[in-house]
């Protein structure tokens, strides 16, 4: 290693170990062995080679030096070949090892993220969807890059450095002193003019670092939000581009800035010290010649010490801030641990059971809930605020009891904010209740298996999510299993095998980011056939034709008829006129079931049910409407709340009854 990759090795490794200092708990060593308990044996191969190497790294100026005393002492030219057939030897033996110990390196390294990696993202996926709800993904998704890759440079980079620096400087200085303890004090006292710049130098590149990741993470955020479908939609419709453009581009004259200014300060440091390096050089061939022609030094000796200085530099430099630099790591770690150690509050019991065979009943049996608050759930430097949000707790659902008989359908009605998502929440257990039970078929929920809840569940949400990937792909989601038939035949009875069969790529038609390619009734249609393939025995529709115009509804509506028969079905609407042929309907106010009958009942109550239904039909047509039958259509007044169901009625009443 000559001088100056010396001086850039050092400036980097200062330069990044300055990079979230902050204290460590004790326990995070014992966490972090063991995680590496799994590559014991690696890590300690690796050390061994990384002993070996050094010591064959400090025996090359040696034998150099002997080959000079060799020349110069008129030796055989046997012991000159010879000598340099060694180096040659240890040159080639030191390549090898280095092979090996990069591989034992880079094996340990990918095997810790690996490690890492699994075990964040499985205890992310037990975490309560209040969770996600106010964590930024960005930060959760650093967590799983950027920190868990600062905790795997602690075994293949810091470790390792420490231990290698170790054994070369300890040798190094032997054998320099046993050549001349004079020259190598001199070279010692030099050492400050590399290590104090580069700690000032590092922490400075550091803050210029820190200061460019910032507004990279600003644009970064900025390019996220508005290249997406509804963020790109805002900004034409509401947004000014020439402001947009104006902010991105502030930030990124910000950065070049940063950049140029970056590439000075290291380019003089680096230069400054390339600059002292040839002096110590001069200083070591000045001195050293002149205890050569006292004949107090070898020739030979001369070439070894200009060799090792190198060597001696290097070594130094790096463990002045080693601590540093395990540090820097030791944070990574306990960042990837802080999110570990959040409890997920939803947990399968070790006794858990599958939901009992046939068709199903639900009942909700005095069931209170209020949402968690954010200290149970999430952390604040994953939802990047100071402190974290203090409320939280209150009591939203009050004694919600009811009981949906197999086959059965129940509606929730109600006004927006009144509980009834939330109601529905609580079946699949997405939360759980603080009081009261949720049971399928007699059984508490809480003692159920996850895999037999999920099989049993089946739920469509307004928004009718996505992934980024093929229809085909966005399917098996519900049944991996399923055949090509069972694709088609799902698609067919969501009313959308005739669209899908007439795209040029078919079920392997991308979606796009959040289905966005799709129409918002072709996106719930998919849904729905998601739906039936998975063929669950309870089906929850949460608002599933929301904002939706009369052609999508009419589709969807002759979808979910065929996702509601021969199911137990909880359906969750704002539009009364789907849900006139419900068994049971409950109105829901302020977290409390205030009136529950059928639609007929509940008419001649004249309560909240009546005064929800005349807000969303004519008075000319209620009367009509009270006195229908069953299969009967409406037609919604102009000012039907929602505003997108202005025609009659798309669902056969007897449609929805089982």
């Amino acid at each position: 290693m000559d001088m100056e990759v010396t001086a850039w090795h050092s400036l980097h490794s200062t330069m990044t170990a300055q990079q979230g200092r902050r204290p460590f708990s004790r326990g995070t060593l014992r966490r972090i062995t063991a995680f590496a308990r799994p590559h014991r044996r690696r890590l300690v191969w690796f050390l061994v080679l990384s002993t070996v190497t050094a010591m064959l790294a400090v025996a090359t100026p040696l034998l150099a030096g002997r080959v000079v005393d060799a020349i110069v002492g008129g030796d055989s030219s046997a012991i000159v070949v010879g000598l340099s057939g060694l180096i040659a030897v240890i040159a080639v033996a030191e390549a090898g090892l280095g092979l090996l110990t990069r591989w034992l390196s880079a094996s340990i390294g990918e095997g810790l993220i690996l490690d890492l990696r699994t075990t964040v993202y499985d205890h992310v996926q037990r975490m309560p969807i209040a969770f996600f709800t106010r964590t930024r993904t960005g930060a959760l998704v650093s967590r799983l890059n950027n920190d868990v890759i600062g905790a795997q440079r602690a075994f293949s980079d810091t470790l390792s450095g420490v231990v290698s620096n170790i054994v070369t400087l300890l040798l190094t200085l032997g054998v320099m002193l046993s050549l001349s303890w004079q020259i190598t004090l001199i070279a010692l006292v030099l050492l400050p003019v590399f290590v104090l710049p580069a700690r000032r130098v590092g922490r400075r590149l550091a803050d210029l670092r820190r200061e460019g990741a910032d507004h990279n993470a600003a644009m970064g955020t900025q390019m996220t939000e508005r290249f997406s479908a509804p963020g790109a939609t805002l900004v034409k419709l509401m947004g000014r581009p020439d402001r947009e453009s104006a902010e991105f581009a502030t930030r990124a004259r910000r950065v070049r800035d940063i950049g140029v200014r970056s590439a000075m300060v290291q380019t003089y440091f680096v230069t400054a010290l390339t600059l002292v390096s040839a002096l110590a050089l001069a200083v070591v061939y000045g001195l050293g010649g002149f205890f050569a022609l006292q004949g107090q030094l070898e020739p030979g000796a001369i070439v070894s010490l200009a060799l090792l200085l190198t060597r001696l530099y290097a070594p130094l430099t790096a463990l002045s801030g080693a601590h540093i630099e395990v540090m820097s790591a030791l944070v990574s770690f306990e960042r990837v641990f802080e999110v570990l150690d959040l409890k997920p509050l939803i947990a399968e019991k070790p006794d858990a059971r599958a939901v009992p065979d046939g068709p199903v009943s639900v009942e909700f049996d005095s069931v209170r809930f209020g949402y968690p608050s954010a200290d149970k759930v999430s952390l604040a430097s994953l939802e990047e605020v100071a402190t974290l949000d203090t409320r939280g707790g209150e009591e939203v659902l009050h004694s919600i009891s009811f009981r949906a008989e197999p086959g059965q359908m129940v509606a929730l009605v109600g006004s927006s904010g009144a509980g009834k998502s939330t109601v529905a929440q609580l079946l699949p257990r997405l939360y759980d209740t603080d009081a009261g039970a949720v049971r399928l078929s007699g059984v508490d929920v809480r003692d159920l298996t996850a895999a037999s809840l999920r099989d049993a569940l089946g739920m469509v949400t307004q928004d009718g999510h996505l992934f980024h990937d093929s229809i085909r792909e966005n399917l098996l989601l519900a049944k991996p299993e399923a055949t090509e038939e069972e694709l088609w035949d799902a698609l067919r009875r969501a009313r959308l095998r005739e669209l899908i069969a007439g795209l040029p790529d078919g079920l392997d038609t991308v979606v796009g980011e959040r289905g966005y390619r799709l129409s918002g009734g072709e996106r719930q249609r998919l849904t729905i056939a998601r739906l039936l393939l998975a063929h669950p025995r309870v089906v929850i529709l949460d608002e599933a034709t929301a904002h939706l115009d009369n052609t999508s509804e009419a589709a969807v509506q002759e979808a979910l008829t065929e996702a509601l028969e021969g199911r137990t079905a909880l359906v969750i609407a704002h539009r009364l006129s789907t849900v006139r042929a419900a068994d049971l309907i409950l109105v829901v106010e302020g977290g409390r079931i205030v009136e529950r009958g059928t639609h007929e009942t509940l008419l001649a109550a004249d309560g909240r049910y009546a005064e929800l239904y005349r807000t969303q039909f004519t008075d000319s047509d209620a009367p009509r409407e009270a006195g229908t039958t069953a299969g009967a259509k409406t037609a919604p007044a102009a000012g039907e709340s929602g505003g997108t169901d202005s025609g009659p009625d798309l669902v056969e009443e007897s449609a929805l009854v089982n």
